[in-house]
């Protein structure tokens, strides 16, 4: 008895040091990432940061550090692949929950595992050399190098954690819903349209929000493709830079203790609050939508 209870008392200990650890880890970071920009913010302020229309930070005139053409680069890109990768992956993971044939469950399951492990610059690849000749043709453009094409492949990239989770999500219903929806007489899509989809809009919700969490963190794909010009785009046709796109490329180049080094440090706590106000946000709407479940 005593040895079971230490056995528990391990494995509890285990899992709450893990938890910790995550913690930690995260506070470790976001304390690297203020510490480095903190001169910066000194310097030249996060106002500027947030509102100047042009980075250049080797300006005749004295640099530039502003983040707007790349913020909104980035919301673009993502928006973009979000209103692509939604819909799509809600479908399949409706499909693959109530509607597939085992065996199609069992083709089709793995297959998207597998595209979920696909090395980003793989897809990178593949948006330059397919992609960006058909969007070039399509649209009458010298090249399709931008933010549409940066939209379709993070669509592409988010579609496995979407359907995942959606098809977790519609999975995890109680099996008394569906009966008695079709009871009433409706039929196998009147009852996933209008019963079991509301019912799983908790974890619908969650997989939208990581989706979009996995789209905002992407880099290689997207410095691939989108044409890498840090102007302001106006339409999904115009070449853009997102925020991790512009720290690859100068944080390797850039002299260390300069205020160039420190203002990518803080274009990375942008980032970094970004990506944190999304999971939060997407943790609230689950906690929120199972309250009013229960």
């Amino acid at each position: 008895m005593n040895y079971r209870r230490l056995k528990e008392r391990a494995i509890g200990l285990y899992f709450a040091g893990n938890g910790v650890a995550v913690i930690i880890f995260l506070l470790a970071i976001l304390g690297l990432l203020w510490q480095n920009s903190w001169p910066f913010f000194k310097e030249v302020g996060p106002l500027k940061l947030l509102t100047d229309n042009q980075w250049n930070p080797t300006s005749y005139f004295g640099p530039i550090f502003g983040i707007r053409p790349m913020l909104v680069s980035t919301l673009m890109v993502t928006g973009g692949a979000l209103a692509l990768a939604f819909p799509i992956g809600v479908a399949c993971a409706a499909y693959l929950g109530k509607m597939a044939f085992s065996w199609e469950r069992e083709i089709l399951k793995p297959l998207v595992e597998i595209l979920a492990g696909i090395p980003s610059v793989v897809i990178g690849f593949f948006g330059l050399v397919v992609l960006n000749p058909i969007i070039a043709r399509v649209f009458n453009l010298s090249n399709g190098l931008n933010i549409l094409n940066g939209s379709i492949l993070l669509a592409i990239m988010a579609l496995p954690t979407i359907i995942s989770l959606t098809e977790d999500a519609i999975t995890a219903m109680p099996k008394n819903f569906e009966d008695a929806s079709l009871a009433l007489g409706a039929t196998s899509w009147q009852t996933l349209w209008r019963v079991i989809l509301p019912a799983a809009k908790s974890g619908i919700a969650a997989a939208f929000m990581l989706g979009m969490g996995r789209a905002i963190g992407e880099t290689m794909t997207v410095l691939m493709v989108m044409g890498n010009v840090l102007s302001l785009p106006t339409s999904f046709l115009d070449p853009g830079m997102t925020m991790t796109a512009v720290i690859a490329i100068e944080l390797g180049e850039v002299p260390f203790n300069t205020t160039h080094y420190y203002a990518l440090f803080a274009v990375g706590l942008v980032l970094f609050i970004m990506t944190f106000l999304v999971n939060l946000t997407s943790d609230i709407i689950l906690n929120r939508f199972q309250g009013v479940e229960k």
